[in-house]
């Protein structure tokens, strides 16, 4: 404890008032990224056509899984930027990153209208939408974890909670135009609203980054002259360590972005429906998270996260295959339930255990680089590996199999993070 500490009260409004720019900007970063994903059918129709339908939306979900390569650089750059110059300016960097791509893609002419430059523009904007998400994740979450060490888990769920908000954005507006509008009315220009809206929002949330203070821990620390060779050089084993534990949060998130076009192609399910699902997961997980990051800082990061991927890896198949057999809004809710609730118990800890990983001078690199490459391997291609293991098996049951295989990766990961320095 320091001398300021000691003669000047901790104040909490402060903290939380950082905690909610943090998230009202994370969940405006991952709404502009993820929305893509819920339109990609129409996308694929709009941007990538092609003879064959199947072949046009695999296009779509490739050139939304592409800009997962421009992760790692983007946490490479912004990582290294941030443990130089403050998490501050860091995120307030990937939030003004994300409005250029998604100005860029609200506006963009269709291929109808441009042939080939179409599709190129969409790619464009998704990698600059790519890098910015690179940095963001390290970024927000060192700064929601430096709020308070006492309190790690609980502040440091944030992260994912607000991904949770984004899922609820997302997937109200999905619901809102596919029940209001036809199909014709979203392929003509139904589409950009939300591109849209998250243009309007995003000023805002660069204001209220642009006015929180910076975190204690990272002025009181020395600032590394270089954080990205430290943490490659002396912290590998950690960085795989926090890489295998994003697998499986990853993979969940990006299958629960699936869902819609999986609800619709191959459950026969009406799109309002598959929306209704991730509208479903996305409200469990804002309110579930965090209850799980708090429980976390008094029993333990393991404890809680080890039970929840192994639950993953046991109940996911019957899950999947209940929901084959008898593929109704009612069994695709409560399969999205269950789901949420065990990613929502996964992740709750997630945040604080992977900052606990790295010291505070090269925390956002270690955290960006684990978490980038970690959603660039096995959560971005997510939505098209799905796609594709179903037209390739002919099973509807593949995106069981694909979550199934992240849970072994990340339960693996756990019980090597049991011999590093976390709770």
């Amino acid at each position: 404890m320091t001398a300021a500490t000691m003669t000047k009260p901790i104040n909490v409004v402060p903290r939380w008032r950082a905690v909610a720019a943090a998230s009202v900007g994370n969940a405006l970063e991952w709404f502009d990224f993820v929305i893509y994903g819920f339109f990609a059918g129409t996308m694929a129709k709009l941007f990538f056509p092609t003879v064959n339908e199947t072949v046009s939306l695999l296009l779509a979900l490739a050139t939304f899984g592409v800009t997962f390569f421009m992760r790692p650089l983007g946490a490479i750059v912004i990582g290294n930027y941030a443990d130089r110059n403050g998490r501050k300016a860091a995120f307030t960097l990937t939030i003004f990153l994300m409005m250029i791509g998604t100005t860029i893609i609200a506006v963009a002419p269709t291929y109808a209208a441009i042939g080939v430059f179409a599709p190129l523009l969409i790619v464009a904007a998704r990698m600059i939408q790519g890098f910015s998400a690179g940095g963001e994740f390290g970024s927000a979450t060192a700064f929601l974890a430096e709020q308070n060490p006492e309190q790690r888990g609980l502040f440091a769920s944030w992260q994912f909670a607000s991904q949770g908000i984004t899922t609820i954005l997302a997937t109200a507006i999905g619901v809102s135009l596919t029940s209001i509008l036809s199909t014709a009315q979203i392929e003509s220009w139904g589409w950009r609203v939300p591109f849209l809206i998250g243009l309007l929002i995003g000023p805002v949330a660069y204001y209220i980054r642009r006015h929180v203070d910076e975190t204690m821990e990272f002025q009181s620390m020395q600032v590394s002259t270089s954080p990205l060779r430290e943490a490659l050089s002396d912290s590998k084993k950690r960085l795989l360590v926090s890489l295998g534990a994003v697998v499986l949060c990853t993979v969940a998130m990006y299958t629960v972005l699936f869902m819609p076009t999986y609800a619709t192609r191959q459950l026969g399910l009406t799109a309002s429906g598959g929306f209704l699902g991730g509208l479903l997961t996305g409200v469990i997980q804002v309110a579930l998270i965090p209850v799980f990051g708090a429980m976390s800082d008094r029993v333990g990061r393991l404890p809680i996260a080890f039970p929840a991927a192994l639950g993953t890896l046991v109940l996911v198949y019957p899950l999947f295959s209940w929901l084959a057999a008898a593929p109704t809004l009612q069994t695709l809710l409560i399969a999205q339930g269950v789901i949420g609730v065990l990613s929502a118990a996964y992740m709750g800890p997630l945040g604080a255990m992977m900052s606990e990983l790295f010291p505070a001078r090269m925390r956002t690199t270690g955290l960006s680089i684990s978490y980038a490459f970690g959603v660039a391997i096995f959560g971005g291609f997510a939505p098209f590996i799905n796609a594709w293991l179903i037209e390739a098996t002919g099973s509807k049951l593949a995106p069981a199999f694909y979550l199934m295989f992240a849970s072994a990766i990340s339960l693996v990961a756990l019980v090597f993070a049991r011999r590093l320095d976390t709770r």
